[in-house]
């Protein structure tokens, strides 16, 4: 078992977005570069060493819906922002739930915007791990425009995968946008598929946003439930 989730299942919780985000890069999936703040003095030596904007989170395995709970603050432009941003955070999560267990803040410099997508993994009682992609933002809440696969897939079905789904000409290129990296989506699938079937006590992965540009993407934000 990967010390990550032994960890988490020790403390019977599923993985944070630090240890997300760390699982991750072990499998050579990319992140933006994060750090975990855990006290206010840590601010401003973060923001210069990440690069500003930052964004910066709550992390806390009892607090789900960040925002709903003051825990998220994007667009931190310098320290005395991001330390009042820290304070903040803080008293927004402790007012939301006072017995919440607040491991700290994960800071990371903003991505520019660009074409999201979203790729997730549930278990299906019948057929087991299923994978799913699909174009983020406004497109999967209303559009359901997604594509599924049992896995573990290969690279002929990730391909086919992300050409299925009906805004795969935005990933192309259209009305003088560039297109984007689809092959970096390709990877992501295998090597996301390859990360399941190692560990086989996860149960969901979210992994949304995801940002695609011309040629690389960031994985903005993980979840993964045991």
């Amino acid at each position: 078992m990967h010390r990550l989730i032994e960890n988490a299942r020790t403390e019977n919780r599923s993985l944070l977005e630090t240890e997300a985000k760390e699982l991750l890069l072990e499998y050579g999936l990319p992140v933006p570069a994060f750090k975990l703040i855990k006290n206010e003095d840590e601010v401003e030596e973060i923001g210069e060493l990440i690069g500003y904007p930052l964004v910066m989170k709550i992390v806390s395995p009892d607090i789900i819906h960040k925002s709903e709970a003051g825990g998220v603050k994007v667009g931190i432009k310098d320290g005395q922002s991001a330390k009042k941003a820290y304070r903040d955070i803080i008293s927004s999560a402790q007012g939301y739930d006072d017995k919440a267990h607040i491991y700290g803040i994960i800071t990371y410099r903003m991505c520019p915007a660009s074409t999201e997508v979203i790729i997730g993994m549930l278990k299906d009682p019948h057929f087991g791990p299923v994978i799913m992609f699909g174009l983020g933002g406004i497109f999967v809440e209303v559009l359901k425009d997604v594509s599924f696969r049992i896995l573990p897939i290969t690279e002929i079905d990730a391909k086919e995968m992300i050409g299925e789904i009906k805004g795969y000409p935005i990933l192309k290129g259209v009305r003088g946008e560039p297109p984007k990296d689809i092959a970096a989506i390709r990877e992501v699938l295998i090597k996301l598929s390859a990360l399941v079937m190692e560990n086989p006590e996860i149960q969901e992965i979210d992994l949304n946003p995801i940002l695609v540009y011309e040629n690389r993407l960031q994985i903005v934000d993980a979840r993964i439930i045991l």
